[in-house]
């Protein structure tokens, strides 16, 4: 299915389920032009969600639960925060996308002793998380406002180094070409210390799915490919652990992870190293 096609009809499922929800159930708590979107903060069912557009638009930055807050809602975000199976014990983490700011408010109750660096474009998103979804900064959490690739780069330049960095700066369409290609996933694996654990998020199904993997296999070799409604890839800079490894140290952090709703019978079977793109696939280039 072409990427084109693909959009259209994860547009059309999105405004499918809109339609269903009547807007006197939603209550609209915040909206905002900022220089790159129409932010909207809202209230439905006993979620409060970001979007960007309208209320209507497809698809959603963030939702949370205001009275169990350290739940994570999206399956990606769980994926995501399968890295740590990986790497467990991080000191510094880069998160490339806030959005509301599930995932660094995560991280943070899970390994609080981790300094966490957080790079979002659009400062009007940053102001939104903290007003509405209860992120904070302070010495262990810092928001810069940049490019994620102009971050990275000058992150290598002073010598950086990040023992996860995660990737997620997309809407429900789009994932910007210059953060997707074989030369900076190299700049990304530069900033990664020797056992680092790169984890991106990405489109499950689309016209660049087999061009994405074949950029991630040719900087990282083989990856873990999670696949739900969204895919997320999951790399090491050093020697990836094996499923048995993978699987001990899930049970070791399940006491930690299950308030977040973190299961790993649901994650473990989706750790594959199988590729499923064709061999002859083009990486993806600047």
């Amino acid at each position: 299915m072409s990427m084109r096609h693909t959009r259209l009809a994860a547009r059309a499922a999105v405004l499918a389920l809109a339609a269903a929800t009547p807007l006197s159930a939603q209550t609209i708590l915040h909206t905002e032009k900022s220089a790159f979107e129409d932010i909207v903060v809202y209230e439905s069912r006993g979620e409060r969600c970001m979007k960007f557009g309208s209320v209507q638009a497809p698809g959603r930055q963030t939702c949370q639960l205001p009275a169990r807050p350290e739940e994570l809602l999206f399956d990606y975000t769980r994926m995501m925060m399968a890295s740590l199976y990986l790497r467990p014990d991080p000191r510094r983490i880069l998160v490339i996308g806030l959005g509301g700011g599930s995932l660094p408010m995560a991280l943070a109750r899970v390994v609080p002793q981790a300094r966490i660096d957080v790079v979002e474009i659009d400062p009007a998103v940053a102001r939104v998380a903290e007003r509405y979804f209860g992120f904070r900064t302070g010495p262990a959490m810092r928001v810069e406002v940049a490019d994620g690739r102009a971050f990275v780069q000058a992150a290598a330049r002073r010598g950086d180094r990040y023992d996860i960095v995660m990737l997620d700066a997309f809407d429900e369409t789009y994932i910007p070409r210059h953060l997707s290609t074989v030369e900076f996933i190299r700049e990304v694996r530069s900033i990664l210390r020797s056992d680092g654990v790169l984890a991106a998020n990405t489109f499950a199904s689309s016209g660049s799915y087999a061009n994405e993997s074949a950029t991630y296999a040719e900087v990282f070799g083989p990856f873990y490919n999670l696949r739900s409604a969204n895919r997320v890839v999951l790399a090491s800079a050093g020697a990836l652990p094996g499923q048995d490894e993978v699987a001990a140290r899930a049970r070791a952090l399940q006491p930690t992870l299950a308030p977040m709703g973190i299961d790993p019978a649901r994650l473990l079977p989706m750790f594959s190293t199988r590729p499923d793109w064709p061999p002859d696939a083009r990486p993806l280039r600047d």
